[in-house]
């Protein structure tokens, strides 16, 4: 959309409160999240998803319910429980917390594989493999599969962070 959505969201907002307005974006940031549900948003939905996935948001929103992607309510949740390192204490690697499932799935997404091909490696279907990222993304504090792959990939190279 040309020009600024949130700005016509809070437009359509103000003129007609009782719109269901669906952000669709591909912006993952925090803050714009946050300022389209404050705006009214009932869903906030990222580029590239499903057909099937996005009719079904839809639905939902009409229904009068609220969506907001997994990773990015996780991302969000995190970030207000914890809002920032404990004092005196170092930051421990996260790597260490996921369970040997979920390095195996990370070691998938740093391959570069989908989740489809992660879910037909390890035997496990792809909607299942769609619940370990989500995990995988809270406890590793990143926002989406590519920083999880990147910081997978650099543990590789530093033996004190091997996944």
């Amino acid at each position: 959309m040309p020009g600024n959505g949130l700005e016509a969201a809070r437009s359509i907002a103000d003129v007609c409160p009782v719109t269901r307005i669906v952000v669709l974006t591909a912006s993952e940031a925090d803050d714009h999240l946050i300022e389209a549900l404050k705006i009214g948003a009932r869903a906030y939905v990222l580029k590239g998803v499903a057909a099937r996935e996005l009719l079904r948001i839809l639905r939902a929103v009409a229904a009068g319910e609220s969506y907001v992607p997994p990773a990015l309510a996780a991302s969000m949740l995190l970030e207000m429980r914890e809002p920032g390192p404990r004092a005196g204490k170092p930051p421990e690697n996260p790597l260490n917390e996921l369970t040997q499932r979920e390095r195996e799935i990370l070691e998938g997404l740093a391959g570069g594989f989908s989740n489809k091909e992660i879910g037909q490696q390890l035997f496990i279907s792809e909607k299942t493999v769609k619940h370990y990222i989500t995990n995988i993304l809270q406890k590793l504090q990143v926002r989406n599969r590519v920083e999880a792959a990147l910081l997978a990939q650099r543990s590789k190279n530093d033996p004190k962070r091997r996944v």
